[in-house]
């Protein structure tokens, strides 16, 4: 009896590992993969939590790893670093800001909500690859890094996302910038 509730116990962790490390590492660059991640971000950090900056990194042997510095509670000047390797979340170091007197930490910081989102960010990507094949002949170009660029001085009409993009075996990075709205600025290589 004792061997059937430990073999229970370890098939269900193997199961929460399992689902969980699915659920960012396996998703596709796509508005509904990346709408899954950043479900995932949410679950982690709650709907609330307030971000100076979210990379999502791809590799063909690891999948997608995300990387950010986020705090639930921005007046308090201290915020997280924190990794998403293979579905396992580790805070890999302790941040404090420095803010001038008279302004507000949050004002420096953006949540995951309607203006910044990770399915706006998916889609873009989509449009990079199409933008990439048709532009220079490139065909299933793959994913190197997505992020969002949020501005040191608070501005959110310069928050910017980027979108890097390589060819399928390697070889040049394609970087593409978008306005939050999701206009294009720039492509450059």
């Amino acid at each position: 009896m004792k061997t059937i509730k430990n073999t229970l116990i370890l098939v269900a962790a193997c199961l929460v590992i399992f689902s969980c490390g699915n659920s960012i590492t396996n998703q596709e660059a796509t508005p509904e993969g990346f709408s899954t991640i950043e479900k995932e971000i949410k679950a982690q950090f709650g709907d609330q939590a307030y971000f100076t900056d979210l990379v999502i990194a791809y590799d063909k042997s690891a999948g997608n790893m995300v990387s950010t510095t986020v705090t639930k509670e921005p007046e308090s000047l201290k915020m997280g670093e924190w990794t998403c390797i293979q579905g396992a979340w580790k805070q890999t170091s302790e941040v404090t800001l420095e803010i001038s007197e008279g302004n507000k930490a949050a004002d420096f910081m953006f949540q995951l909500n309607d203006n910044i989102n990770l399915s706006k960010l998916g889609e873009l990507i989509v449009e990079s690859k199409k933008r990439l094949t048709e532009e220079k002949d490139i065909e299933n170009p793959t994913l190197d890094m997505a992020l969002v660029k949020y501005p040191d001085n608070g501005d959110i009409s310069k928050a910017e996302y980027s979108v890097m993009l390589e060819p399928e075996n390697g070889g040049t990075t394609f970087s593409f910038y978008y306005k939050i709205n999701g206009e294009f600025i720039r492509m450059h290589y």
